[in-house]
């Protein structure tokens, strides 16, 4: 039984497949046409037909003659905790645990110390303590060669131990006087001479810091008891200086701690905002400018910070030099 079978192409494949290949057929020379007309066999192939057919749109280009092609997707990544954070998963349950504490124990109590106390009293309060770090402050200036900077800080610690009545008021940043208010200390100016941060860590207490500057703050908190001795080497000394200033800096930056709480992932906005903090540091030291990564996160923080609603009551917040680490009540930090 006779049959034929079909074959399946696009219309342009075929198309130039006949184009390219004419079927030639023998016919006589003249004269009508009769019985079986003899066909020439032909041998042809679709290669020039598909080589006619133009690739499509977004199919790799073919390799050239001789070289092998090869299909590739390169994907790059990291696997496990960043290289800045290694105990990034104990690191992680340390700041859980702390911020749960810092709810149901020490955000209350800074309320009702913020609540309790009228302000120029707790401005008074922290004005004592910042000044009691100011002989740290002026120390590392001199030791990172910044003399001008040393002798202001010695200037502002005079006054306002005087006139300030033992630093009780800042008469050194009212007009006519003008010494600002500059932090420094001891893991600056390991990071100033390139000291590495080392390893990221988020403790109980002292909260974010890292290797070099929980080495650096234990440093400076050594530096009054160990050079004057009493009354600064005295336990008393330092559970009122801890509590003072903790709570003092609690009150100040709540707002920035409440923003990074409100946020997607608020361990790794800690950690990232921390990081990029201590880098400017170092960076405004040394004259340099801060990476495009760090300003991004700085400006997420600071954006956030600027969406949190206001608290009744609560006043314009007066421009001030942040802490890297707003939310550690340790002794080593003033404001």
């Amino acid at each position: 039984m006779p049959g034929f079978g079909l074959l399946a192409t696009s219309p342009s494949l075929l198309s130039a497949a006949l184009a390219a290949a004419p079927v030639p057929v023998a016919l006589p020379a003249s004269g009508p046409v009769s019985g079986p007309v003899e066909v020439l066999p032909l041998a042809w192939s679709l290669a020039a037909a598909q080589d006619a057919v133009p690739p499509a749109e977004g199919a790799p280009a073919p390799a050239p003659e001789g070289e092998e092609a090869v299909n590739e997707i390169v994907v790059e990544g990291e696997v496990g905790p960043p290289r800045s954070d290694p105990v990034e998963a104990i690191n992680e349950e340390s700041y859980r645990v702390t911020q749960a504490v810092d709810e149901a124990l020490v955000e209350p109590v800074a309320y009702a110390y913020r609540d309790g106390l009228p302000e120029p009293v707790r401005d008074g309060l922290g004005n004592v303590v910042r000044n009691l770090g100011e002989p740290s402050v002026a120390l590392n200036f001199l030791l990172q060669g910044k003399v001008g900077k040393a002798f202001e800080t010695l200037g502002r610690m005079a006054i306002n131990s005087t006139i300030g009545v033992g630093g009780l008021f800042d008469v050194a940043k009212k007009p006519g006087i003008g010494l600002p208010y500059r932090r420094n200390g001891f893991a600056n100016t390991l990071g100033y001479y390139g000291v590495g941060p080392g390893p990221y860590l988020y403790l109980p207490v002292t909260g974010a810091t890292s290797v070099r500057d929980l080495a650096g703050s234990t440093l400076d908190q050594l530096l009054l008891p160990v050079a004057v001795g009493k009354p600064f080497n005295r336990p008393a000394y330092a559970a009122t200086y801890f509590v003072v200033n903790g709570l003092d800096q609690r009150v100040e930056f709540d707002r920035e701690i409440a923003s990074i709480r409100a946020s997607d992932d608020p361990y790794r906005l800690r950690r990232e905002t921390y990081l990029a903090q201590r880098r400017r540091d170092i960076a405004e030291l040394k004259g340099e400018p801060i990476s495009e990564r760090d300003r991004m996160w700085l400006e997420e923080l600071e954006e956030l910070k600027q969406a949190q609603p206001a608290v009744p009551g609560e006043e314009a917040p007066v421009p001030v030099e942040p802490p890297a680490n707003p939310e550690s009540v340790g002794i080593t930090q003033p404001r």
